[in-house]
């Protein structure tokens, strides 16, 4: 109870666990408990792990990139984040620092081609370029707002939404 969990409860995690055969219980020993060896985590247990699909301009516009790797992040967004919807970018500039989006954080993106006036998107420009700004549609274009105010707003009359900010991931080392 001091870590707000039952003894009841931890006992039929132990034993569910025994019952999976991750941790064994030596016969007629207290406190015999050691964990199995080569236990095989099935998939639905496994943390997510989400694409890193490039780098996403924070600054100036830059080139798209393929799929180069993957992030780990299951333990941050918990069950209900979908690694069919949602990847993540790498931040590459400091045009969003005042909405907390630093150059080297992660951004997850869910999928979507739809925004509101406020979502932090994923743009892709006439150009080619992509970037990650805040969306305003405006009465004959559409204006891409950074968050620092050393960047200029991007103003163009169409983009291609590649998805909107689900969350933010950074790394002190």
């Amino acid at each position: 109870d001091e870590i707000g969990v039952s003894k009841v409860t931890v006992f039929e995690h132990v034993e569910a666990l025994i019952k999976k055969g991750a941790l064994i219980r030596e016969a007629n020993k207290a406190r015999s408990l050691s964990i199995a060896e080569g236990i095989a985590v099935p998939d639905e247990a496994r943390p997510l792990r989400f694409p890193l699909v490039g780098r996403i301009a924070a600054g100036n516009p830059i080139e798209k990139v393929a799929d180069i790797d993957e992030v780990d992040l299951g333990e941050i967004l918990g069950a209900e984040a979908d690694s069919n919807s949602t990847f993540a970018l790498k931040v590459e500039g400091d045009s969003m620092r005042d909405e907390g989006i630093l150059d080297g954080d992660y951004v997850l993106i869910e999928r979507t081609q739809v925004a509101q006036n406020g979502d932090k998107v994923v743009a892709l420009l006439p150009d080619g370029s992509t970037t990650l700004k805040t969306f305003f549609k405006e009465e004959d274009h559409i204006r891409l707002q950074p968050a620092n105010p050393s960047f200029d707003p991007i103003r163009v009359k169409y983009c291609q939404i590649q998805g909107t900010v689900r969350g933010v991931v950074r790394s002190y080392n």
